[in-house]
């Protein structure tokens, strides 16, 4: 596996760039699935990322099918928590409740065909049910060897200490990873999240790298999105009309100085950042998996980190108090 590193504190090995599956079952049918299965394991990038409410349950049962017979392979990862429209039966809401992260592992398993999980993560916070009570039963799933380690997904840094604590104080395991959205091109995760899970030892699985494809060199100022890419859609139009295009221009101008890509930039810089413990990128292809798994190789100096630092980074503000 190459340039291995691990899920937060939890001592599962895991490569620098990993494959997001949301387009399984949704944007690519199986075998392309199986050819996207296939190129990750060639190139040593074979961490997958799905979710149960990802085609409600496609994604989990593709990939299931194209892992079959290699599972000692890869490390799979998935997420529980968000709608799943009564996939998983009558949730009530209450999607972080012990009752239903039983019933939503158990299916997963059985979609994935898998006895265990890598990492199983809480896709985004459950207002209703306590963390603690969510985490007692995640705990539970570890103690059983159901799940090696567990994640979350979407928390805000303040949640993601209060959960830590809540685990900690109960003896209970403790999320190991936060997945968030987090670029080059979005740095706010570097305001709070960053800082708290530098403290408490958890690994950032950034998702959104690419930031919906600004980074990836297709598209420029002033003119119309190419014909088949993502923000050609109507739906994600905006994103591109109100696109920061002088942070583009910066990370272009910095990638061209010192001779790498924009792809390379994107996810080799971010593999780079403090915490970060493998960048989550989504794919269609074969050749983007291939093409991710060497941007992921570049690994800027300490000069270039400095650098890069200066590019899109929040100004931190605090507010000060009168006693």
């Amino acid at each position: 596996m190459s340039d291995s590193r691990t899920l937060g504190s939890s001592g599962i090995e895991v490569p620098a760039v990993g494959i997001g599956c949301n387009a399984f079952g949704t944007r690519i049918d199986e075998d392309r699935v199986r050819s996207v299965v296939d190129a990750a394991i060639d190139h040593g990038v074979a961490f997958f990322d799905t979710a149960d409410t990802y085609g409600l349950g496609a994604s989990e049962e593709l990939l299931g099918r194209a892992i079959a017979g290699r599972r000692d392979e890869v490390v799979v990862a998935t997420k529980f928590g968000m709608d799943m429209q009564g996939v998983n039966g009558d949730d009530g809401g209450r999607r972080g409740s012990p009752a239903y992260v039983r019933t939503a592992v158990e299916a997963s398993l059985r979609r994935l065909g898998v006895d265990h999980l890598d990492l199983y993560q809480l896709h985004t916070p459950d207002p209703l049910t306590p963390i603690e009570d969510t985490l007692g039963a995640l705990d539970e799933l570890v103690r059983a060897g159901t799940v090696r380690a567990i994640g979350c997904s979407n928390l805000q840094a303040w949640q993601l200490v209060d959960a830590d604590w809540h685990a900690r104080t109960r003896g209970y395991a403790a999320f190991v990873t936060a997945q968030n959205e987090y670029s080059l091109y979005n740095r706010t995760a570097e305001t709070e999240l960053t800082p708290a899970c530098e403290q408490l030892g958890v690994g950032i699985l950034p998702y959104f790298p690419l930031a919906y494809g600004l980074l990836t060199g297709k598209y420029r100022r002033g003119a119309a999105a190419p014909d088949g890419t993502r923000l050609a859609d109507a739906r994600q139009s905006s994103r591109l009309e109100g696109a920061d295009w002088e942070r583009i221009d910066a990370l272009e101008a910095y990638a061209e100085r010192h001779g790498i890509s924009l792809l390379q930039l994107a996810i080799g810089g971010l593999a780079a950042q403090p915490a970060v413990s493998s960048v989550i990128a989504g794919v269609t292809s074969a050749e983007q998996v291939a093409a991710n798994a060497a941007a992921g190789s570049w690994v800027p100096t300490a000069e270039q980190r400095d650098e890069l630092a200066g590019i899109g980074r929040p100004t931190m503000s605090y507010t000060t108090f009168a006693p």
